[in-house]
């Protein structure tokens, strides 16, 4: 048996309303929020007493969508500096693919949003970068270029 489609990327965050619309600005739309609590919650996080706020945005085409967590218990623990160097263990980043990159890094400013090197050229194909978005999550944008 092989694996339907990816669903989401989970991303725990401390400011829901800012990570909401650090993402509605880069354009993704909110399908919708919740509190999620109760056994079920506990059996699948394999933590006790869970109650947490989410909220799922999605892209325009409806094929990928971003979980946003906001745990109230258990809090939610740091992992670290939110600056950690891009070539952490883990979780790399998120891309996107956008219409203008400079565009979208000039919207994303007021969201919080920092280049994390600069808008590169990839041969005649892209224009890339990654940024750090909420909760310091490393976000990568893809222009093709025509």
């Amino acid at each position: 048996m092989a694996i339907q489609r990816m669903d989401n990327v989970g991303i725990v965050v401390e400011d829901m309303d800012a990570a909401i619309a650090f993402f509605v600005e880069l354009g993704m739309e909110l399908e919708g929020r919740a509190e999620v609590e109760g056994l079920f919650a506990d059996q699948c996080t394999g933590l006790d007493g869970v109650r947490c706020d989410i909220a799922m945005v999605r892209t325009p085409d409806g094929l990928s969508r971003l979980e946003l967590a906001k745990y109230r218990s258990p809090a939610a623990i740091g992992a670290g500096p939110r600056n950690r160097p891009h070539n952490i263990l883990g979780t790399h980043r998120v891309m996107f693919a956008v219409d203008d990159i400079e565009d979208t890094v000039a919207r994303l400013r007021p969201h919080g949003a920092e280049l994390v090197g600069e808008i590169a050229r990839f041969e005649d194909s892209y224009l890339l970068c990654y940024l750090r978005g909420p909760e310091g999550i490393i976000v990568g944008l893809a222009e093709q270029l025509r």
